[in-house]
Parts: structure tokens; sequence; C-alpha cells
């Protein structure tokens, strides 16, 4: 009986369960799916597709050298699944447990509705820390840590020949994807993976908390691991494993591996979130949000956002440094959203969805629940209401992450580039050269935060908090106190 091994973002045969699970029984049909109607989606693009399409070469070469090429085929996926059991007697699917956006949801359920009518045995394989049916989060951190501390996943030693067509991997053209320049987007592939996971723990951990927080230090201080594990060219587990190992070296930066460490456990954490409520895309986590802002955005401004135009300089500066490169550490992450969210009054729904596509790391299961946690709307948490001023004059203190991504500002001096409407020369220059903010920062701020709170004091707010807390709040701290503001931001870009 032959097996179709269908990857979806788990694109390695290292520390791959479904990989292990499939062989043994005849032949396997190691299979990517490349769906047009996902990658049409708003939260998809074409810097995301290239990353997997990068990455998909160089699994097919492992693959090929196990003895199976691997199979890219462009279509639906059920059309496709029975397509190639039709033609080779295929009566098996192995894959692993995808936590996706809502779209992929559906799908999977299709697939599911697919193989009972068939008589198709489909076995889904769990993710390393991410529980499927969990209805609350009493004992989940140990069955995760007891996930990752297990032993990492043979490769096989061989897969019978096919001998099918392996079939092109597209381009971004072949997708109809919208034009998306992002020139210095990070490459996929495995190889690439790896060399960054090795450089991290032998040289630049050292400077991770020290450099992690600004945008001038984060892309060589952070780990920058993020779009392989979240397309799954590495696994989160053998990372750990690979941390721990480092760990244990005698001259290891221990304090900085430990705060790496439980970044590792909040993405899943965070994953969790959307697993065990697939809606958090779509609906407020607390209902009683639902109507707080506008359904229907503010177009100048949303337009203002995106394009890094909004007269807040530090603001436009990390927004067109995500254009160009598709990464940005996860602080700066949080305040795009936050300004959105709160000095803009723009629903998430919009801006997250423009993030989501930006980034090439872009991960639902983190995203969804960060881009509620920051824009005030899951109940649970305290809102984090950014200043963009204070936040520049904090991570880019000399200006020159500003004057880098913002050249219209270098006439402005020093004194005045992260607030230029206070200069005295401003009525010259803003509206001209460089845009007047779009609101007043500080007024705009305390507006948010009066709506905020106000929704807070409703009758029945805390019943429906708890019950959130109990299904989604672990019981114990994942990590120090002293990181936890650092741990909560968007996306989590380790």
């Amino acid at each position: 009986m032959g097996t179709i091994l269908w990857f979806k973002r788990d694109l390695r045969v290292q520390d791959n369960p479904a990989l292990a699970a499939a062989v043994g029984r005849g032949m396997v049909l190691p299979l990517y799916i490349v769906e047009p109607d996902y990658w049409a989606l708003p939260d998809s693009s074409a810097r995301q597709w290239r990353f997997v399409a990068e990455s998909l070469e160089g699994l097919r070469a492992d693959l090929a050298r196990l003895g199976a090429p691997l199979l890219v085929r462009m279509g639906d996926a059920v059309e496709v699944l029975d397509g190639l059991r039709a033609a080779h007697g295929v009566m098996r699917l192995v894959s692993h447990e995808e936590t996706g956006n809502l779209w992929t949801f559906a799908r999977d359920r299709r697939v599911a509705d697919w193989a009972r009518a068939q008589g198709v045995v489909w076995q889904e394989m769990p993710q390393p820390g991410i529980t499927r049916g969990l209805s609350h989060r009493r004992g989940w951190q140990g069955r995760r840590d007891k996930s990752m501390r297990g032993a990492l996943v043979a490769v096989p030693e061989g897969l019978m020949p096919h001998g099918l067509d392996p079939g092109a991997i597209p381009d971004a053209a072949d997708l109809r994807l919208r034009f998306d320049p992002c020139p210095g987007r990070q490459k996929g592939g495995r190889v690439r993976g790896l060399d960054l996971m090795d450089s991290f723990l032998d040289r630049r951990a050292a400077g991770y908390l020290r450099g992690m927080s600004s945008p001038v230090t984060a892309p060589e201080a952070c780990s920058r691991l993020s779009p392989h594990l979240a397309f799954g060219t590495l696994s989160p587990r053998e990372v750990v494993h690979a941390l721990e190992a480092k760990r244990r070296q005698v001259d290891a930066p221990k304090r900085a591996l430990k705060g790496f460490s439980s970044r590792m456990a909040w993405r899943d954490h965070f994953m969790q979130k959307l697993e065990s409520q697939p809606d958090i895309e779509t609906h407020c986590l607390h209902p009683f949000y639902e109507h707080l802002r506008p359904r229907t955005p503010d177009a100048e401004r949303l337009e203002a956002w995106q394009s890094g135009e909004t007269g807040l300089p530090f603001v436009d500066a990390c927004m067109r440094q995500l254009i160009h490169t598709g990464w940005i550490n996860f602080r700066m992450r949080a305040m795009l959203m936050a300004v959105a969210s709160y000095h803009l009054w723009l629903d998430w729904r919009d801006t997250g969805m423009h993030l989501a596509r930006l980034f090439t790391d872009y991960e639902p299961g983190i995203h969804w629940p960060q881009a509620q946690m920051q824009s005030g709307t899951t109940g649970m948490n305290t809102p984090r209401i950014y200043n963009p001023v204070k936040q520049g004059l904090d991570q880019d203190p000399d200006g020159r992450f500003v004057r880098h991504w913002v050249p219209e500002l270098r006439p402005v001096p020093d004194a005045y580039l992260h607030a230029p409407w206070d200069w005295g020369g401003a009525g010259r220059f803003l509206g001209r050269a460089y845009p007047a903010p779009v609101v007043d920062p500080v007024k705009a701020a305390r507006v948010a935060r009066a709506q905020i709170w106000a929704v807070r004091g409703e009758p029945g707010f805390r019943d429906t908090r708890d019950t959130l807390l109990a299904r989604h709040a672990t019981p114990r701290p994942l990590r120090p106190k002293r990181h936890m503001s650092e741990a909560r931001q968007l996306s989590l870009p380790i």
C-alpha cells in the first residue's frame, strides 16, 4: 500500500515525525501542493513564496538523496490528492498537524472529508509543543517541555524510488502574485537555517539580550531563525536541543541563552492559542471589544501607516525597514501594531493583515494572538500604548536608523529628529519634504487609553475574561518576570 507524505510547514527530512511514520509500508510519494487559492489570500505574499520555493529546492535535494525526490503539484489539495490516489492506488496519507490560518483549517477539513469518503487513512502527526483539541492549559507546559526534551526523529536510511516526474517549482509570476520587491529578504532553505543557528549559538548570542530591542542592533543580535521555524526547514525541537547543548558548555553566554530558551517556549504558548481557538484570526478574543474601532478603516491613516508616511519618524523608519527586508525585531513589531491600533485607531484585522504579508516569517499561530494583544482586545493583558517618540529616543538615540530609512529627515537637527514638529524650521519642512504627523501622538494615546479602559469597566467583562484565562493562560510563568514584557511581542521574531 502506497503512502502520500504531504509536506506543509515542515520542509525538512530531519526530525520529521511524518516522514518517519510514512516509511516502511511500501512506496512513499513525498508531496508538496502549491495551492493558488492560498497564495491569493491577503495574508500571503511573494516574499513568503520565494522563501518557500528556495526551501523546496533544498527539501527536494534531500529527498532525492534518500531515493524519492519531492513531487511538486499545483492545484486544489483535494483534487491533487485524489489524482495521485486514483493513479497509484494510494490508500494512506501522512502529514503533520498544521496550525495555520482559517483557510488552511477549512482546507484540512475538506481533506478529512475526502479521505473518509475514499477510505484513505489520514495520519496527522502532532507538532512538538502543540496539543490539538486542548480546552484548558492545565498541564500544558509540562507536556510541551517533555516534547521538546524528546529524542530527535532519525532520518530514514532510504525511500523506495517512485519514478514520477518531480514537477517544476513555480515562481511568483506563475502564481500571479502581486509585485513585492523585498531586496533585503532572508533566503530560504535548511542550509541557511543551520548556518544561522550555528552563528547565533557560537557567536551572536552573546549580544542577544543587549541588542534585541533596538532595530539598529537586532538584525545581528537576534537569531533570525523565525522564517525557518515558520516554514519548518528547522524543527523547534532541534533548535532547543542545540540550544541546551550550547548552554552546557563552560564558556556559553548562559543568561542570553536562557532568555532565548524562554522565547522558544513563548513561541509555542502563542501558537497554542490559535490551535485552541482558530477564530482569533477574525474575532476579538474578548467579545466586548468587537465594535471598539470602526470596521471600515480611515483610508488616509491606513495608507500613511502602510507606506511609512505617518509623519512619526521612528514609526515610518520601522515600516520602511520591514517593507525592504521582510523582518524587523519584536519590540518594533509591537510598536507598529500598537501605534496603528491606539494612535491611529485602526482595527487590528486590517493592519494585522498588512503586517502578515510583509513578514517573511509569518506564522499565523503567533501573529494573530499577538496582533490582538498589541491592540488591547484580548481582555487578559494590560494595554501597552507605546510612545513612538520615546521609543525612537530609547532605541535610536543617535538617529542613525531613522536617517537611514527616512532620508527626507536629514535636514532636521539631531535634537528634533524624533519629533520634527517641535523644530523651528518645521513650518517650511513638514507637509512638503516630509508629511506632518497624521495625529498628535500624546493626545491620541490619551483618548485611546480612556476608551480601552472604559470597556474593561462594563458589566460582565471580568467574567468573560476569567473564562478566557482558564482556556489560554498558562498556570505558572513561562519565564522570569524581568523578561516578561520583552517576551510578549508581535510574532516573537527570535
